[in-house]
């Protein structure tokens, strides 16, 4: 076995064993980490690949954004996990089924990958253009329309997660631009003429000749 053979089995068994960990773990901050650990063994499997892109986008994207950004959430939440887990191992047949169809599925669409008799043969000069370019051209010429799709796909997603969470506070206090828009002036000021009167105390108070001067 050569070294990036063992590289590769060792970090595999610590994904596996990190995944295990996630779903077990009965605290929730302890699941997050895991799920960094899970992350961060992933990225190096795919530099063992020589998928570079791949690799430094799993651990800005996930491993530097979206999992610290869970972390803090969980730790200022402080999630109590114990009611979720209550009927954990009722449910696991069925969890285990589940998954072990979706690895069956996987198996089959990826198999193909793994036959080195169907291999492309790739041409030497985009050899030389490097992982990341390479990507970029199959992503943006080939798979064009899917991406857009998937962006519109993803953006409808958000739209729809800001509509669900989206709450009114009863004890807030908002404007409406509408209604600001139709106000008048006559709704909102009233000019009233009034005669000029002076206090008779207030007058007397004034040294003699104050108010006779204008």
């Amino acid at each position: 076995m050569t070294t990036t053979g063992a590289l590769f089995y060792f970090f595999a068994a610590v994904l596996l064993f990190a995944a295990f960990r996630v779903i077990t773990a009965r605290s929730t901050v302890h699941a997050v980490l895991y799920l960094v650990l899970a992350f961060a063994n992933a990225a190096v499997i795919w530099m063992l690949l020589s998928a570079e892109f791949l690799a430094i986008t799993l651990v800005l994207v996930y491993v530097g954004a979206v999992m610290v950004l869970f972390l803090f959430v969980v730790m200022m939440l402080d999630l109590n996990a114990d009611d979720d887990r209550e009927g954990f191992w009722k449910h696991l047949p069925l969890a285990g089924l589940i998954g072990a169809v979706i690895a069956l599925e996987m198996a089959l669409v990826l198999m193909g990958g793994f036959r080195l008799t169907d291999a492309p043969v790739l041409d030497p000069a985009l050899a030389k253009l490097g992982n990341t370019r390479l990507l970029g051209i199959e992503i943006y010429t080939k798979y064009l329309y899917p991406l857009q799709i998937a962006a519109v796909l993803l953006l409808v997603a958000i739209v729809a997660a800001i509509a669900l969470t989206l709450r009114k506070r009863k004890d807030s206090r908002s404007q409406d631009p509408s209604q600001q828009v139709l106000a008048k002036k006559a709704d909102r000021l009233r000019i009233v003429k009034m005669a000029p009167v002076r206090d008779l105390a207030s007058r007397a108070a004034l040294p003699a000749g104050a108010g006779d001067q204008k």
